[in-house]
């Protein structure tokens, strides 16, 4: 039997949040391993590819995770 009913998941979408996390490469940053694309389901994935190029030579644009920075405060003495 073949069911009729729509799938809301079959689309996946990079949410909000997830986007907060990258920071996409300035033109003339070097690629390197460590930085992602976004894939056909609108996905962030590891660069899989050589290193040391622009990153406005590239077709897609390309992006690297932000760095996390502690939001504890450090005390003076």
């Amino acid at each position: 039997m073949i069911s009729n009913h729509t799938n809301s998941d079959a689309e996946v979408t990079t949410s909000a949040d997830e986007l907060k996390q990258f920071r996409r490469l300035k033109a003339d940053e070097l690629v390197s391993h460590g930085d992602f694309v976004v894939n056909e389901t609108r996905r962030f994935e590891p660069w899989v590819g050589p290193n040391g190029f622009r990153a406005d030579s590239f077709v897609k644009p390309i992006y690297r995770k932000l760095k996390r920075t502690s939001t504890t405060a450090k005390k003076s003495l």
